[in-house]
């Protein structure tokens, strides 16, 4: 027996990208090497024909099967995102394979499956469900963690994001399963609170469980050891797609179960406000101290992790909890257009193998390619918070809803994210001065930028300066997910 038709429009964009990955990886061994682009090509119109995808959801919305996933305008929102992300990830990446001479088939195809699998988890009202798609996009992201085959810190890299990611994996489905022997059900929008003592006991405990292995998966302190020898062991494009994508599933599961089970607010707000101020602090403090620009915005992503944290904590902390989520959903739309920017121009410049990514090799970068240096020091800005980026609105919108709560825990981590914005203006601002102002020790040929990555350079810009300039109709889509999200 055939599914309803209206359960697989609202699963569209996962079909599409599955579908297009399968294709991708069979016609992959039949393409010569000198004709790979075709393979990237295919992805890019496969990523793009997705985000299309998504309208059918939007025109069909409600419950698919049985009500294990459920299209909205919350998982609209979230599959904006991710799809999004896809589309810029492989465009960026076209010129850096051939340069590498790897192969684009796999590559591509497993950006697809990885996307696919975040779509799951932004659409999931059920736990196992989010599980699947949580393990979709994690076992894509192992592989592409180690595709440079022969560098050994990318094997190392990809090891430690396996062990570490499947001991999250385990205590995930641990709460799992906690939670089921309480509340007799896995759908999210049938837990109720037990009334027995037991029930209760096991179902914070379960709670727990799976709140961590969400906060390793979004790199929050103190889960967030493996966050610096991955991103800087993995190719930049995949650094690249690690750091915006499966992070903006993650916070999309964790802020669906927080709107839905009504236990995980309270249980949840002070393991959430100690882990965004430790986020933020951890990845900061860290960024200071380091010489590689890719292990620097490798920091910068814990400490942004906790700014989204914050936010969450805010929803957390009352019932009028679309504040805090429509500030985290804008937040992560700015973070993911500068992350996804900044290391996409990092592994332009890094050359063959990557072997120009210290700070010091972006002396006189201004001079060489004024135009990449313009677009790194948006990005940077943006990240900073400097007003007219969309950094700025972001870390706003956080303030807000911190302040709004009128508690004195949320005023506190307000100030502390005030604080830490200050300690992050010195090694951001120490990039744009070497690039501006510093004459580099040795002369680096700047490579020609293909026209792929400009573009998406140039998309990633325009979003930045735009929702920067006029964000009123992300923040209030933001908002209309917000409200439809239980």
């Amino acid at each position: 027996m055939f599914p309803p038709l209206q359960d697989l429009y609202r699963i569209a964009p996962e079909l599409v990208l599955c579908g297009f990955g399968l294709v991708i990886m069979l016609l992959a061994p039949v393409v010569p090497r000198a004709k790979q682009g075709v393979l990237t090509a295919l992805a890019i119109g496969g990523a793009g024909l997705a985000l299309g995808a998504t309208q059918l959801p939007m025109w069909y919305p409600g419950p698919a099967y049985s009500g294990v996933f459920r299209a909205d305008d919350y998982s609209l929102f979230v599959h904006w995102i991710v799809c999004g992300v896809a589309v810029l990830a492989i465009l960026g990446s076209a010129r850096y394979l051939h340069r590498e001479s790897y192969d684009a088939g796999e590559f591509c195809a497993l950006i697809l499956f990885a996307t696919a699998g975040m779509g799951v988890m932004a659409g999931a009202q059920e736990l196992v469900t989010a599980f699947i798609g949580l393990e979709m996009s994690s076992i894509s992201s192992y592989i592409l963690a180690s595709y440079k085959r022969d560098a050994p810190r990318s094997n190392e890299a990809a090891m430690k994001y396996f062990l570490l990611g499947s001991f999250a994996t385990a205590f995930f489905l641990y709460g799992v399963a906690l939670t089921y022997g309480a509340t007799g059900t896995t759908r999210l929008d049938l837990m109720a609170k037990s009334s027995s003592a037991p029930a209760d006991t096991l179902l914070k405990l379960g709670l727990g469980f799976i709140f961590v292995g969400l906060a390793f998966k979004v790199a929050a302190a103190p889960f967030q050891f493996w966050t610096p020898d991955v991103y800087e062991g993995a190719p930049a494009p995949v650094t690249a797609l690690l750091s915006t994508g499966p992070k903006a599933a993650a916070f999309a599961l964790l802020l669906r179960i927080l709107a839905n089970v009504e236990a995980a607010g309270a249980l949840w707000f002070w393991a959430l406000w100690a882990a965004a101020a430790l986020s933020m602090f951890a990845g900061n403090l860290a960024a200071l101290v380091q010489t590689s620009v890719k292990r620097m915005l490798a920091y910068s992503s814990i400490a942004h992790a906790g700014y989204i944290l914050a936010a969450i904590a805010a929803a957390a902390a009352t019932e009028q909890y679309e504040s805090g989520i429509a500030a985290a959903l804008f937040y992560l739309v700015t973070y993911a257009l500068v992350k996804l920017g900044a290391f996409l121009i990092v592994a332009q410049l890094g050359g063959a193998g990557e072997r120009h990514m210290e700070i010091e090799d972006f002396a006189g970068l201004a001079r060489r390619q004024p135009a990449m240096a313009a677009c790194l020091s948006l990005f940077l800005l943006s990240l900073l918070g400097l007003p007219v980026t969309a950094g700025f609105l972001g870390k706003f919108y956080v303030f807000n809803a911190a302040l709004e709560t009128n508690q004195s825990a949320l005023i506190w981590l307000a100030v502390l994210l005030g604080l830490n914005s200050v300690i992050a203006a010195y090694y951001y601002l120490r990039v744009i001065v070497v690039m501006y102002m510093r004459e580099p020790k040795q002369e680096i040929i700047a490579e020609p930028v293909p026209w792929t990555l400009s573009l998406a350079l140039w998309i990633a810009s325009a979003g930045t300066v735009y929702a920067g300039l006029f964000p009123a109709r992300i923040i209030g889509f933001a908002a209309k997910a917000a409200l439809n999200l239980r």
